[in-house]
Order: C-alpha cells, then structure tokens, then sequence
C-alpha cells in the first residue's frame, strides 16, 4: 500500500468516526420518579384531558347566572302634539312632554318561582286645561311574586341545570383522575420495561463476550492440535446466534425508548429532545401484601370510574324527577303588591272649581314627595290570582318520562356492571402480584444455580473433562437465566403499579392531588 492510499485510508477512518460521534444521541438519566413527573406535565393526553373540568367550570358559572339577581333600568323621553281635538283641551295645538324611567330586580326563588321588586317613575307636563297637576310626577313601587305550584315547582325541578352543571364538573375530574392514574401507570409500565430491555440486552452482550473469549481461545487450541476443528464450528454457531440476539434486543431497547420518550413528550423540551432517556432506578423485590377483600374495598371506594358513574346516576336522578314533575298539571300562582305615589305642582282653581278655568295660584311639589308617597304605603293596592293550565295528550311529557326512567335504569346497571368488572381486575391483579412475587424468587435460585453450574463447567473443560459444547450450553441457560430473572423482577414492580392502579391508590401513593391541576 503507497503512502497516498494510506493517507486516504486514514482520513477516511477520521471522517466516518465524526460523523459516528455527531450522530450518537445524548443520554438523558431519569429516575422512575422523575419520569412521572414529566409526563405529568408534559404527556399531550393530560393536558386534553385537562381541559374538560375547565369547560365544566364554566358551564357550572354559567348556570348559576340564573340565580343571580336582574337589574334594569330604562329612560325614555317623549315630546307628542297634535291639533285639540276636543273643548277640553287648549285650542290649537296640544302638547306634552314626558320622561319615564322604569327600574325592576328580579330574582329567581328556589322553588320554581320568581319576585320581582319594580320602581317606576314618570313625569309630564302638558297644557291641557283642567290639570290637577302640571308638571306631575307619578311613582309606583310594586312586588310582583310569581310561583309554581304544581310543575315546575320543587327545589330539585328549579336548580336542575346547577346540579348537572356541578355533576358533570364532578365527572371531568372524575375522568381526569382517570387519565392521571393511566398515565402513571403507563409510564411506570414503559419504564420497567426499558429498564429490562437495556438489561437484556447487556446480558446478551456478556453472552457474546464469553462466546467470543471461548471461540478465540478453541482456535487457538485447536492450532496446536489440542481439540478438533468441530469444536470450532460449534463455537462460532453460537456466537453467530447470539449476535442476531443482540440484533433483535437492541430493537427492543430502541421500541422502548420511542414509547417512554412519547408518553414524556421529549420533543416538546428542546432541551430533551431526541435524547434517549436512561433508567436510574433498578428493578427490586419490595415485600407487598394485600388480599383480594382489603384490595376490592379500596377499589369500591376510590376508583374514579365508579366516581363518575355516580356522579352520572344522579344527574339521571335529577332528569327522572324533573320528567316525572312535567306530568302534573300547570298551576301558577301570581301575587302584586303596589304603591302609588303622585306629586307636582298643584294648581288651585278659583272657587275650587277647576271646570271654572280660572287660575288664583300653584302649589310647588317635588318628586321626591312622589318617592315618599310610595315607599310609605299610604294605599293598599293588591292583585292574587291562579292560573291553571292542563295540556290535553301531553305525549311529549309522558315520552320523556319514560325516556328518563329508562336512562336511569340503564346507567345504574352499567353500574352494578363496572364494580362487577372491576372485582375481577383486583382478583386478577392481587393474583399476577402473587404470582410475579415467587417467580422472581425462583429465577434468582435458578440464576444463582446456573452461575455454579458454569462455573464447575469452566473448571472442567480447563482440565480437559468437558468440551465448548456444554460450556456454550451452560453460558446460554445462565444467559436465559439472568434474563427471566430481570423480567420476573420487572414484572413484580409493574404488578405493584397495577395494583396501585386497580385500587384507585395511585395519586395517593405518588402524593399527587387534583387540585396541582384543577381548580
């Protein structure tokens, strides 16, 4: 090879070992811990999720305006003429000027009905003949209760879109614990399971280590005539298995890291994204117990599902009673309750006697006078009534009667159906919980003894009583081993987070609280 071939060589060998190092990703170290936290903030279906207790809190406002009191005010102001038309009016042209200014407050009462408090105001002033007052000032001060007494009536029937309102903000987060609990769990599943396929595949990779250490150290014996050449092709079989092992391991570790780096959003972090996320935390045997009653009853009492589907019997509740209320006849009682107040200028006729024309003097009046007149109730003005209305068929009522019965029935099977279902998921939980707890004490024995196994082994083929045939053997059961014993001990520490999950114990144990997120 000449110098130049040499040189291209090396620069060859620079370039493609930069272009390696430029393309190796950066390493991010999490702790499972550290990993929730993340995803917490992070995971794109938490923050979905996250605004539905919001559009239920504003729903929730929104009905609660119907309870909160009215106010209006008005003014208006009119100048009206016209010719006289009749003796009694001036000659010419009649004329007035007027102001009016309405003011009400309206309430609504819990039970169906409504009082309104009014205040009205009018001044005029014209120049008609034979006035009393000119200008005048009319007040009337006036309560107005209005009250169902068959339908319509009831606390229940009146608060109805408060009390879904607030049931269905009580779903939203029940749904949005839900989703909390999911993605716990989800992340602790993803993180257990790098954590094995990183494992795996460094076993695997000390797998290949001995085959290779044992296949260069079978050549060489068999150069100097110690061993066949046979011995080298079993060595080099298995060296060519394990590396394809290798091959479809590093897969795994590359699936696993996609999943954790999607539940914790990395792209979002510019500076986490396209980093390959590390597990700090190892996988360990923490002594749990819980049987199946202690695990059901915690489950009963805290699952948010079974949370929400209460909170949904008894807006179904609140449907069937309103349903049912929409049968009766309409029965409206009306009670009023006015006072008037009137003042101005009072004009005194001569003799008394305003048909005489002749004006001898006024008296000046105020307003306020008017004002006075009506909040003291010098006149006892009052109006009571009923109004019954009976609708003949009636089928639109008597259809969503039986459409809100039977929608009751339904959501509270499907109630009976979920604890019915979840029974099952504790059974099956507590038992996986069991199960992975002895596996991972039988594959520890298993690997402890596999290790001794190719240990004595070694020792063997060194004096010559064994061969690379049953020392390869030995190397894949200890290989096989190692790994069964890692999956066993991820499998324990994700049938703990199940456990948690099935329970409704998760936030609890991860000292997480809905109000972090929802208000």
């Amino acid at each position: 090879m000449n110098r130049r071939t040499l040189c291209a060589a090396v620069l060859a060998l620079v370039a493609f070992g930069a272009f390696s190092f430029g393309q190796e990703k950066k390493e991010l170290s999490l702790t499972l811990d550290d990993a929730i936290v993340r995803a917490l903030k992070s995971n794109l279906n938490v923050a979905a999720e996250l605004i539905g207790p919001e559009i239920s809190g504003a729903q929730l406002s929104q009905a609660k305006e119907f309870y909160m009191p009215t106010f209006k005010l008005g003014l208006q102001k009119e100048r009206y003429e016209q010719p006289s038309t009749w003796s009694l009016q001036n000659q010419g042209t009649y004329v007035v000027n007027s102001t009016y200014s309405p003011l009400s407050i309206t309430q609504q009462i819990p039970f169906g009905g409504s009082l309104a408090v009014g205040l009205n105001y009018n001044y005029q002033k014209n120049n008609q003949l034979f006035q009393n007052y000119n200008p005048s000032y009319t007040t009337n001060l006036s309560f107005n209760l209005t009250q169902p007494l068959l339908r319509n009536f009831g606390w229940t029937v009146s608060r109805k879109q408060i009390v879904v309102a607030q049931n269905s903000l009580d779903v939203s987060r029940s749904n949005f614990k839900t989703t909390l609990v999911t993605t716990v769990y989800n992340v602790e599943a993803a993180y257990w399971n790098l954590v094995y396929a990183n494992e795996n595949l460094k076993a695997l990779q000390q797998s290949l280590d001995l085959g290779r250490d044992l296949l260069a150290k079978t050549k060489k014996e068999v150069e100097v005539g110690q061993k066949a050449p046979i011995e080298v092709l079993n060595a080099e079989t298995t060296v060519a298995r394990r590396e394809a092992d290798i091959l479809q391991a590093e897969a795994m570790v590359k699936r696993s890291r996609d999943q954790i780096a999607a539940l914790l959003n990395l792209d979002a972090d510019p500076a986490a994204k396209g980093m390959a996320v590390v597990p700090a935390d190892k996988p360990v045997l923490k002594p749990y117990r819980i049987t199946y009653e202690e695990a059901l009853q915690k489950a009963m009492a805290r699952r948010p599902e079974l949370e929400a589907t209460k909170y949904g019997i008894e807006t179904k509740k609140v449907n069937f009673t309103v349903a049912r209320n929409q049968l009766l006849p309409q029965l409206d009682l009306n009670v009023v309750k006015s006072s008037p107040g009137v003042s101005g200028d009072q004009i005194l006729y001569q003799d008394n006697n305003p048909f005489s024309g002749v004006i001898i003097g006024t008296i000046p009046g105020k307003a306020s006078q008017a004002f006075r007149d009506a909040f003291k109730f010098l006149y006892n003005n009052w109006t009571v009534g009923v109004t019954l209305t009976i609708p003949f068929g009636d089928v639109v009522g008597r259809s969503n009667y039986a459409y809100a019965k039977l929608d009751l029935e339904q959501i509270q099977a499907r109630l009976k159906y979920q604890e019915q279902q979840i029974a099952l998921e504790v059974s099956d939980a507590v038992l996986t919980l069991e199960t992975a707890a002895k596996s991972a004490d039988a594959y520890r024995v298993a690997r402890e003894l596999a290790e001794k196994q190719l240990e004595a082994e070694m020792k063997k083929l060194n004096v010559g009583l064994s061969t690379n045939y049953f020392v390869l053997t030995y190397q894949d059961q200890l290989s096989t081993a190692r790994s069964l014993e890692l999956k066993a001990l991820v499998d324990y520490n994700v049938a703990l987070a199940n456990i948690a999950k099935v329970t409704g114990s998760t936030l609890e144990t991860r000292n997480i609280t809905i109000s972090d997120y929802v208000r």
